[in-house]
């Protein structure tokens, strides 16, 4: 049987990966999903006093609650979740793994940029609490406290390391407009994650958020025939 971990990333929760479980779980009714809530996560966070080894502790207790029923185990991280799974594929038996805009480098400048001055368009023309990704930034600016934030370059900087001893099979996916995760990252991955199989795929018009983006569908597809073997990665940009 197969069963298949999907990992949410830094001041999220599951809905940031839920539309791919979904999708999987359609073509996959026989396939088994856990997507748990990060310890602090959630739609309302409580990250005061969290550290980085309670995610990392949480997403080993749920992989190994899968291989009891599983033979087979796919990781999926997005961002930090990325991460995460990341560090199962090295300490456990990852059969795929697949990192969604994974935060092995985190911040974009430029991209910043440019949504920081739609923001202020929407501003002006009194629209700021009708724009998506202020409200993501408010809910992340006033509900994350500074220790949480140290704790996730923590937790990056534990992790990043270990990319050099990855041989599972991987699919990096980023978005070509990510403002947190630049593309930098993918191609960091791409070039230290040392599988024979592994492939990049950048989508276009993807935000951060890359499994609620216009493009979804073609990206969704993608990571489907990935993890069912559909036809074989080539290790190419």
């Amino acid at each position: 049987m197969i069963g298949c971990l999907c990992i949410h990333g830094f001041t999220g929760a599951p809905y940031e990966v839920q539309p791919l479980a979904d999708y999987l779980k359609d073509r996959h009714p026989d396939w088994v999903f856990r997507v748990p809530t990060l310890p602090g996560h959630g739609e309302s966070l409580s990250l005061r006093g969290i550290k980085y080894k309670q995610w990392l502790a949480h997403a080993e207790q749920e992989y190994l609650e899968l291989s009891k029923q599983c033979d087979q185990i796919y990781v999926i991280g997005f961002s930090m979740g990325g991460l995460i799974a990341s560090h199962l594929a090295t300490t456990y038996k990852v059969d795929k793994l697949v990192l969604l805009s994974a935060a092995a480098y985190y911040l974009n400048p430029r991209q910043m940029a440019s949504e920081l001055k739609e923001m202020a368009k929407d501003l002006v023309q009194g629209n700021l609490e009708e724009n998506e990704l202020f409200l993501r930034y408010k809910r992340k600016i006033t509900q994350t406290p500074i220790s949480a934030a140290m704790q996730f370059r923590k937790l990056v900087g534990f992790v990043r390391p270990q990319l050099c001893r990855i041989q599972t099979p991987t699919l990096i996916a980023q978005g070509e407009s990510d403002s947190l995760v630049p593309p930098k990252s993918a191609e960091f991955l791409y070039e230290t994650i040392p599988a024979k199989q592994k492939h990049l795929t950048y989508i276009k018009e993807s935000a951060h958020h890359i499994c609620h983006c216009r493009e979804r569908i073609a990206l969704f597809s993608q990571v489907d025939a990935f993890l069912d073997g559909m036809h074989e990665m080539q290790e190419s940009c």
